[in-house]
């Protein structure tokens, strides 16, 4: 059975909804199709919702009665990813997984909003990350191959030692954190200012290469929707 993918974009509340419809055959469902609710899908699949904070996001993954949340924004995020939640018809309570690719500010920086309020969840980053992150509650270190919640963890270093994105095989959804851009100029890399080794941050946007991407979520710009698997390899092959 193939699987056909239709974008929901809502405005209001910078909340981009992702939506993953089920297809019958693998022929692509016309884009002009009525909109699915929240709980279409391949079976286990889920919902991803983007959270717009501004320069950065946050992302909401609604799995049936249960959510993970990838990234925090900056401090004082908490409510925007409350309101994300509770437009994507889920809560706080709901959450069992929040998972920050990185130590940067701009991404666990709402840690501190979460935590209180995602009583229920367990919380991850990167090994190398681990210890640079100020943390109420014990944070789970995530290497290269584990899984949470049926998601992948990609280990990408560069932008940063413990740097991770996170894969959604059902999908094809990548969550890729600093490890990729879009800009007015398409796919790229991290920014080299604010890299710790673009040497290593090359190698690891090859290593994404190699997934059946067939959408990019990155932590800074619109997710990319059109050819993203096309304009990986070709980011990954520049070099």
């Amino acid at each position: 059975m193939g699987i056909s993918r239709r974008l929901l974009f809502t405005a209001g509340s910078g909340v981009l909804g992702v939506a993953v419809l089920s297809a019958c055959s693998d022929s692509a469902a016309p884009s002009n199709g009525p909109p699915a609710s929240a709980s279409s899908g391949p079976a286990g699949s889920g919902t991803w919702q983007r959270v717009d904070l501004s320069f950065v996001s946050a992302y909401l993954l609604i799995r049936g009665a249960e959510a993970a949340i990838v990234d925090l924004g900056v401090p004082g995020s908490g409510d925007a990813i409350g309101k994300g939640l509770t437009e994507a018809g889920s809560s706080f309570p709901a959450v069992r997984h929040v998972v920050m690719t990185h130590k940067h500010d701009d991404h666990a920086g709402g840690l501190g909003d979460v935590q209180p309020l995602a009583t229920a969840a367990k919380f991850y980053t990167g090994e190398a990350d681990v210890s640079s992150i100020q943390s109420a509650r014990p944070l789970t270190a995530l290497k290269d191959g584990d899984e949470v919640f049926g998601l992948q963890v990609i280990g990408t270093p560069g932008h940063t030692a413990g740097h991770i994105a996170i894969f959604d095989p059902s999908t094809g959804t990548l969550v890729a954190g600093d490890a990729l851009r879009t800009t007015t100029d398409g796919l790229v890399g991290p920014d080299p200012q604010y890299s710790e080794d673009m040497t290593t941050a090359v190698a690891s946007i090859r290593k994404l290469a190699a997934l059946d991407v067939r959408t990019i979520l990155p932590g800074h710009g619109a997710p990319l929707t059109t050819n993203p698997a096309a304009a990986l390899k070709k980011l990954a092959a520049a070099g």
